[in-house]
């Protein structure tokens, strides 16, 4: 089957596709559809993600339903919730100019809605296994009529621990269906699952079995462990329109990583198992939207995802499950397009490198992790491209070429382009200028690494604080980041061994490397905002509505400080207006957000007065140091609310009737 024109694939079908850009069939497709439209036998077919799995299954069988017919036909079985969306998106695509009515079955949003859906009556459910369990057994569905069940990332989902729920399902279901499985893996749990739901199957395989795509580079980055962020984010400033995803292996990292990347400026958000079904959409449809460069994920969360022309995806943490490697690269290099897949590593796991190698049958390219200099030429030039791309208006700023035309009229070409340069990156130099060496030599013996990392934990490499600066300084410019505070926000702190525990303590000391200079927090601003731990926010939360509202990547934040009904963050203070203007009209959740200028005390209220906040007042580091300090002596929450800043306002976020009114100033 050269064209889907040629094919006996319904007109309304083929229709819907051409619309859609699709004209050539894929070479899964090619082989898959004839047969599903040709033969009743079982289907195994093996693909690379990304490959079309969804249209080749999904487009046969919406041209042999019976559509006059609205009862379930067709049951898709897909491992996350992300994945059932994505599939009965795309199915509605495909059947646009046909009665087709699909039904996504799925855990996290609202089962009385699929139920009412199921009683209207449908032709296609795309469902997780555990809710379509919990909806069979409400006998509230009715699977005797399925003619076609679909096991997609069937090695996921019994990963996941679905295989009794898999036996359930299969239970409601005829003997005499057409049981298809596609996969990108074939490993020994996938072929179990064929000799025991299948009969005497076809196996079709696109390519070699478990092969990686021939559009994918694979690159590795070898350093010490405790040096894996810090070449996480030269490897973003490497590559300045990087849009892809960074796996973790757990949620906590994810979390972590996320949030050091929204508090370092980078254009980043995370995706769990911890979100809800709102959180989830909300962020895939940022992504998707490229409103997000870089997605940080678990392997479970981006199961199936399918975002188009991904230019990398970066392993911050090798899988422990080798095959999962094949499905994390397979998200890059789709529909031909060519991608990057980086695997940042330290010496010890080497040996994982080789593994994966002989699993995708391709060579790893080890690679130096840039410098400097090297990334600052990218930077530039990646400016200057842009600049030279951009459309001229004449006809808009005509009006004012003069008055710009006088202004550098006592500048040479030279000396107005030294300075445009010098403004736009004169942090990024001065901070790159010192980067030391991170790269660790591949050709060591990777037995040494462990002891290594003990000899360098000490001082956390003396070359990495000529990067980010005294150490003494950055600890008394970021005391929010103290160990008892990350205790109390993440909660999880405690789980870690100690190894773990002081690389993310180290890690959080210099969060904010990318700030490129020394932070002096006498020159920040301290805002109050009427919203806090009551409405479920935390510092990952204000990081991303921070950077969602002021939308400017250069913008430095301080410290931030969540309480139960409202809170405190810091802003460096040349964009006081640009964020009092930008919270504007603003909301949280529905609920507007009011953000004010809030004043440091001074005199009597420095040592506990009523009048907390004085207004005129600017704000101070002996104020924020008075603060962070009184915390790391491990006073509680309760004690630094009613001897700090907070005093001036009551538990609702309002200003106390004893204040002396002046706690806020609004600009």
């Amino acid at each position: 089957m050269e064209l889907f024109e040629n094919s006996n694939l319904l007109p309304e079908v083929q229709q819907a596709i051409k619309e859609m850009g699709f004209e050539r069939p894929t070479e899964i497709q090619s082989q898959a559809i004839p047969f599903l439209l040709a033969n009743k036998r079982d289907l195994i077919a093996l693909a690379q993600t990304g490959t079309g799995k969804t249209a080749a299954f999904g487009l046969p069988i919406i041209s042999q339903i019976d559509l006059n017919n609205a009862i379930p036909q067709a049951l898709i079985i897909c491992p996350t919730r992300e994945l059932c969306l994505q599939i009965e998106r795309d199915l509605k695509n495909f059947g646009k100019y046909v009665p087709l009515y699909t039904l996504a079955v799925y855990g996290g949003a609202s089962i009385t809605d699929q139920l009412s859906s199921l009683r209207r009556g449908v032709h296609i459910i795309v469902a997780t296994p555990g809710r379509l369990v919990d909806i069979i057994n409400r006998g509230k569905v009715n699977l005797s009529q399925v003619s076609y069940l679909v096991l997609d990332e069937s090695d996921e989902m019994l990963n996941m621990g679905f295989q009794e729920d898999i036996d359930t399902i299969l239970e409601q279901t005829p003997e005499n269906k057409q049981t298809l499985l596609f996969s990108a893996t074939m490993p020994q749990e996938v072929r179990r699952i064929a000799n025991n739901y299948m009969i005497n199957p076809e196996e079709i395989t696109i390519g070699t079995k478990n092969s990686g795509a021939e559009t994918v580079s694979h690159h590795a980055y070898i350093v010490h462990s405790k040096d894996r962020y810090i070449a996480l984010k030269r490897l973003a400033d490497y590559y300045p329109d990087i849009y892809g995803i960074v796996f973790c292996r757990t949620r906590q990292e994810t979390k972590d990583i996320a949030d050091k990347l929204m508090s370092d400026g980078y254009n980043a958000d995370a995706l769990h198992g911890d979100l809800s079904q709102a959180q989830r959409d909300y962020v895939m449809k940022k992504f998707r939207n490229k409103n997000l460069q870089i997605l940080v994920a678990t392997d479970v969360a981006a199961r199936g995802l399918d975002v188009q022309n991904l230019s990398h995806v970066i392993n911050f943490s090798i899988p422990d499950d080798i095959e999962t490697y094949t499905h994390r690269s397979g998200r890059t290099g789709r529909a031909g397009k060519e991608g990057i897949s980086i695997a940042i590593l330290n010496l010890k796991e080497k040996g994982k490198l080789r593994q994966i190698e002989r699993l995708i049958k391709k060579t790893f390219e080890v690679k130096q992790v840039p410098g400097g200099k090297e990334i600052c030429s990218i930077k530039i030039l990646n400016l200057i491209d842009k600049i030279k791309s951009v459309e001229v208006n004449d006809e808009k700023i005509g009006s004012f070429m003069n008055s710009i035309t006088n202004a550098f009229a006592d500048m040479s070409k030279e000396e107005i382009i030294q300075h445009f340069v010098s403004y736009e990156f004169n942090r990024i130099l001065e901070y790159y200028e010192n980067a030391p060496d991170i790269n660790v030599d591949s050709s060591r013996d990777s037995g040494r690494e462990r002891d290594r990392d003990s000899r360098n934990r000490r001082d956390r490499d003396r070359g990495e604080r000529g990067e980010r600066g005294d150490r003494s300084e950055r600890d008394r410019s970021f005391r929010n980041d103290s160990p008892r505070e990350d205790r109390r926000d993440r909660g999880e702190r405690r789980d870690r061994d100690d190894r773990g525990e002081r690389t993310e303590r180290t890690d959080r000391g210099e969060r904010r490397e990318r700030r490129y200079d020394d932070v002096d927090r006498s020159n920040f601003t301290r805002f109050f905002i009427n919203i806090g731990k009551k409405e479920d926010l935390d510092k990952s939360k204000m990081l991303k509505l921070l950077n969602e509202h002021a939308n400017d990547r250069d913008i430095q934040y301080g410290a931030i400080d969540i309480l139960k009904s409202f809170s405190f963050f810091e802003v460096d203070a040349k964009y006081t207006s640009k964020i009092l203007s930008s919270f504007a009209q603003a909301s949280y959740e529905g609920r507007p957000i009011s953000v004010e200028v809030a004043q440091a005390p001074t005199g009597k209220a420095a040592r506990g007065s009523k009048n907390d906040f004085i207004k005129g007042e600017s704000f101070t580091s002996k104020y924020s140091r008075s603060d962070s300090d009184r915390r790391d002596r491990g006073g509680s929450d309760r004690r630094d609310r009613s001897k700090s800043y907070d005093r001036g306002f009551n538990s609702s976020g309002r200003r106390n009737k004893s204040s002396d009114g002046g706690g806020r100033k609004r600009y």
